[in-house]
């Protein structure tokens, strides 16, 4: 479960074989099943998750009861209620698994202790968090001021997977939009 983690760290920084084993002792694993709950709206973010294996999604549930995704987490991601995780404070977001998925989690004080232990990891959390933050920055922009073809090609060119590996319910939440306009999009785009 570690090779992904490892795999993942060492793209940004470079760990020596000691400091890979000290790593280690700061995280604990877990499963999940396809549907099942990593947290939920309301609970204090306990854990910062790396997936592993499987795809999680973040998300509220609107005043209709329609999930509003905001963020899949496939195989070599992250994912937490961010502010609920460094705040200690009450989710607004639920997470939970689209598919089986195995997952390395960290506490919030681990977390700390593990930046103070590896330093180096301090450097690995800042460039994700900057390229987390890139990424907001665009779906943003793409989000307010795209059209839904355009919100819908965006994605096809950004993130392939996700249209290889989620159903177009999934897709549309994490647009903004229907799956009626899902559908005409994609039917359009066959007939170009």
């Amino acid at each position: 479960m570690f090779d992904v983690l490892i795999s993942h760290i060492n793209h940004k920084i470079e760990l020596d074989q000691n400091q890979i084993e000290t790593l280690k002792s700061f995280f604990i694993e877990k499963k999940l099943r396809k549907k099942q709950f990593l947290l939920r709206d309301g609970e204090v973010c306990r854990h910062l998750s790396f997936v592993s294996k499987g795809i999680l999604k973040s998300y509220i549930t609107d005043e209709k009861g329609h999930e509003r995704i905001s963020l899949f987490a496939f195989e070599g991601w992250w994912i937490s209620d961010f502010n609920s995780f460094i705040n200690q404070e009450k989710s607004v977001l639920a997470i939970d698994a689209v598919e089986d998925s195995d997952l390395l989690m960290i506490s919030y004080e681990d977390y700390e202790n593990l930046t103070l232990t590896i330093p180096k990891m301090d450097r690995y959390f800042r460039i994700l968090y900057q390229n987390s933050l890139v990424t907001k920055d665009h779906r943003l922009i793409v989000s307010n001021n795209f059209t839904a073809e355009e919100k819908y090609l965006q994605l096809v060119k950004n993130n392939p997977e996700m249209i290889q590996k989620l159903s177009h319910n999934l897709i549309a939440s994490y647009l903004g939009l229907s799956p009626e306009t899902i559908s005409r999009i994609r039917k359009k785009l066959l007939f170009r």
